[in-house]
C-alpha cells in the first residue's frame, strides 16, 4: 500500500535521472468520489521549475520506491490551471478535511489516504496512527508503515463536503465547482439518506459547510432536512446559500416553516427572498409572517385540503392523492368548506382520512363531516393551542377568524414545540 502522506514532496526526475521537481499533489476525478465503481487518480501535480504546476498522467511516469520517473520529455507536460480544474486535488481539498463517512454517518477529518499499488484509491484514513505516520520519519515508522486497511474508510462510502466560505470573507465557492459555476450533485448514497440523518451530519459541519451540502440536494430533501435542523443552524446555513437557490428550498418547505426561518433573517434579506419565490407560495409565507410567533397565526400552516361539503368520498380520495403526489401535503382531515375555489371559506365541518378511508366511494362529505368542530383563533396563545389539541387528542386544529373563515391549520407536530423546553425547541422568537 502508498499514502498520500509518503507521495507529497517526493522527488521526480526526468528521463535522464535529473531532478525535475516533486510531488505536490494528486489529481482525481470528482465524478469518481463516492461512486461504487474503483476510482485511480488522473495524474500527479509537481512542481518544478516553471511558475505554474505541471499535470503528470500516471501513464506518464513510473514509481521507484522514494521517487517518481517521467516516461516523458518534461517539455511535453502541460502546465495546468488550478483555478480552471474540474478536478479534485486530494492533498488541498481532502487532505486535513473533514469528509462524511457515509455508513456511520458522520463528519470525521481524513488524516491520509491510501492506495493499492496499482494507485487504485482505498479509502481514507482518519486514525491517529494515520497522524503519526504523517509526522514519523518512514525509517522510523518501519514496518507499521504496511498497516491494515482495518482504519480505511473506502473512498466509495465518502462524500466530500466543500469549502465554501462566507459571502462577507470570500466569494462563495466549492471544492466540487467546475469552471461552468454548476456543482456536483451529492452522491446517491448521501442523497438518499434519511433527512434527519442528513441534518444530523450538518449540525457537525460549520454553517458554510452544511449550506454546501445542503445546496446540493434536491429540493424536496433539502427542504424536509432543513426541517429537520434547528432554527438558528437554519438561519446560518441559509445565509451561506446563493438567493436562487435558497428560494428555491423555501418553496419546497411547509409555508409555516418557511416563515419561521424566514423571520430568523433580517428584514432586507427576507424581502430578497420573497421576492425570488413563486408568488402564490410567496404570499402564503407572507401572510404567515404578520402573526406573532407564540400565537395561534404564527404557529399555523396554510397546507391543508379544502373541499365543498357536497363532493364525495372518491372526489376527496383523488384530491388527497394528487396533493400528496404534487405537493407533499400529507394531512389528517379534509375541511369542509362553502366555496373550496376561494382563498379564505366558512369552515362547516371536517373528515378524517380514516373516515374517508372506510366510506363508500359515493358518500358526500356533508353525511360523513363532524360539525362540532374544537377551533382556535389567530391571536391564541401557543401554549393554549397546545393544549386543545393534547385535551382533545386531535392530530390538527383548525385556525378560524370571527367571521368562521379557515384562515390555517395548527399541525400536533407544531403544537408539542411549543410544550419542549426552551433550549430544545426548533422555533425560538422571531427578529420581528
Amino acid at each position: 500500500m502508498l499514502y498520500l502522506s509518503q507521495l507529497l514532496g517526493a522527488a521526480v526526475e526526468d528521463q535522464q535521472q535529473t531532478r525535475a521537481g516533486k510531488v505536490i499533489d494528486v489529481l482525481t476525478p470528482a465524478a469518481q468520489v463516492g461512486q461504487n465503481a474503483a476510482s485511480y487518480p488522473d495524474a500527479l501535480l509537481i512542481e518544478g521549475e516553471e511558475e505554474q504546476p505541471l499535470r503528470v498522467p500516471l501513464a506518464s511516469l513510473e514509481r521507484h520506491e522514494h521517487l517518481i520517473r517521467l516516461r516523458v520529455p518534461i517539455e511535453q507536460l502541460q502546465p495546468i490551471n488550478l483555478d480552471e480544474s474540474e478536478e479534485v486535488h486530494l492533498a488541498q481539498d481532502v487532505l486535513d478535511k473533514q469528509v462524511i463517512d457515509i455508513e456511520h454517518k458522520k463528519a470525521v477529518r481524513v488524516n491520509d489516504i491510501c492506495f493499492a499499488d496499482d494507485w487504485r484509491i482505498l479509502g481514507v484514513d482518519h486514525s491517529t496512527l494515520g497522524l503519526i505516520r504523517r509526522l514519523t520519519p518512514s525509517w522510523l515508522f518501519g514496518a507499521r508503515n504496511n498497516s491494515s486497511t482495518s482504519s480505511l474508510i473506502p473512498w466509495n462510502r465518502i462524500e466530500l463536503i466543500g469549502t465554501q466560505q462566507h459571502p462577507e470573507e470570500q466569494e462563495e465557492k466549492f471544492l466540487t465547482e467546475t469552471p461552468s459555476g454548476s456543482y456536483r450533485a451529492l452522491s446517491g448514497q448521501l442523497a438518499d439518506m434519511h433527512p434527519a440523518d442528513i441534518a444530523e451530519i450538518v449540525h457537525q459541519l460549520t454553517p458554510g459547510q452544511g449550506a454546501s451540502i445542503i445546496e446540493r440536494l434536491d429540493d424536496e430533501t433539502a427542504a424536509d432536512t432543513m426541517e429537520e435542523i434547528d432554527t438558528e443552524r437554519q438561519r446560518h446555513i441559509l445565509e451561506n446559500i446563493q438567493p436562487d437557490r435558497a428560494a428555491d428550498i423555501l418553496q419546497a418547505m411547509g409555508p409555516d416553516e418557511a416563515a419561521d426561518l424566514l423571520a430568523q433573517l433580517p428584514e432586507e434579506r427576507t424581502q430578497e427572498l420573497l421576492r425570488l419565490m413563486n408568488p402564490e407560495e410567496s404570499e402564503d409565507v407572507q401572510d404567515l409572517l404578520e402573526y406573532e410567533a407564540d400565537t395561534a397565526g404564527g404557529l399555523m400552516t396554510t397546507d391543508y385540503i379544502v373541499l365543498n361539503v357536497d363532493r364525495t368520498v372518491s372526489d376527496a380520495l383523488n384530491v388527497v392523492r394528487t396533493n400528496i403526489q404534487e405537493n407533499d401535503v400529507r394531512i389528517a382531515y379534509i375541511y369542509c368548506v362553502d366555496d373550496e375555489t376561494q382563498d379564505e371559506s366558512r369552515l362547516l365541518g371536517a373528515v378524517s382520512l380514516w373516515d374517508l378511508l372506510i366510506a363508500g366511494p359515493t358518500q358526500l362529505l356533508q353525511d360523513l363531516m363532524e360539525t362540532d368542530l374544537v377551533t382556535v383563533k389567530p391571536d391564541d396563545d401557543a401554549h393554549t393551542v397546545a393544549e386543545i389539541i393534547a385535551k382533545y387528542n386531535l392530530l390538527a386544529v383548525p385556525v378560524v377568524n370571527d367571521e368562521q373563515l379557515l384562515m390555517g391549520v395548527v399541525t400536533v407536530d407544531d403544537a408539542l414545540d411549543v410544550l419542549l423546553p426552551a433550549e430544545r425547541r426548533r422555533k425560538p422568537k422571531r427578529m420581528y
